[in-house]
């Protein structure tokens, strides 16, 4: 019996590894998650991505950088200005307004479908989550204990998306939820705005609860358009005077770090020229 020849050696058609594409995901990710979590309007100057610092502080070269900020421009979370170098978007007042009444619009149909299919156990999580604010947000330990309110603000609205169980939903309000943020932090300082807040969000918790989809839907969609009737007359602030400059590069205190794994990432505000 003739003895077997050797097997013949398989060979898979494996595509190399993209590692290119791997630290450009990563790198997108760190700074996406880092300008999300910005208060972008808490003053005038315009923020300016630093790319060689974000590319020592990732740890990657300035290729991936690169290649992630073409996908935060294409998402509009940042702009390229020839010569000047690459920013973090800023929204005018009318067009935080407008997005706004956007969101108001999201964000009822959110409330309706929440009333419909979120679990018991989701609106006694969001209740709880308003009731440690129920005797005011301001209460003992002023700005800190505003400050708490103001994080319970972000989270309301963040479950009222979630809970409503559309996927699509959530994909919408993705991208407009670094501005969203960011207003609602500064403005429930102004005009006794968290008092309102909180008011405004058991009615909302009410309505969830005793399973009414039309009421729902319609305190969200007051709730959030109250916001934009507020900004339409308080911000002004949103529309910097444009002759206001200032030497760029100015670091943002201690947190000009990049963003990977825990940190921030490096980011220089310069005013507006």
């Amino acid at each position: 019996m003739s003895e077997a020849g050797p097997h013949p050696t398989s060979i898979l058609d494996v595509p190399r590894l993209d590692t290119q594409s791997t630290f450009r995901d990563l790198a997108y990710a760190a700074l996406k998650r880092a300008i999300t979590a910005m208060d972008i309007y808490d003053h005038v100057q315009e923020i300016r991505l630093d790319e060689r610092r974000l590319s020592e502080g990732l740890g990657v070269s300035r290729t991936p950088i690169r290649e992630a900020m073409t996908l935060l421009e294409q998402e509009g979370f940042v702009r390229t200005r020839p010569r000047r170098g690459i920013f973090v978007v800023r929204k005018t007042k009318r067009e935080i307004v407008e997005m706004i009444t956007v969101m108001a619009a999201l964000e009822s149909m959110a409330a309706r479908l929440a009333a419909e299919r979120a679990a018991d156990a989701e609106i006694a999580d969001l209740r709880r989550l308003m009731d440690a604010f129920r005797d005011g947000p301001d209460g003992t330990g002023g700005g800190e204990r505003l400050a708490e309110y103001s994080d319970a603000n972000i989270a309301f609205h963040q479950a009222i998306i979630k809970m409503s169980g559309c996927a699509l939903l959530a994909e919408m309000t993705e991208n407009l939820f670094i501005h969203m943020r960011a207003i609602r932090k500064i403005t429930i300082h102004q005009e006794n705005r968290a008092a309102r807040s909180v008011t405004d969000h058991m009615r909302i918790i009410e309505a969830l609860e005793c399973r009414n989809p039309e009421l729902a839907e319609r305190l969200a969609r007051e709730h959030t358009l109250g916001l934009a009737a507020h900004v339409e007359q308080h911000g002004d602030f949103l529309d910097p005077d444009p002759l206001v400059s200032s030497p760029a590069g100015l670091t943002r205190g201690s947190r000009g770090a990049p963003e990977m794994a825990g940190s921030r990432p490096a980011m220089t505000k310069n005013r507006s020229e």
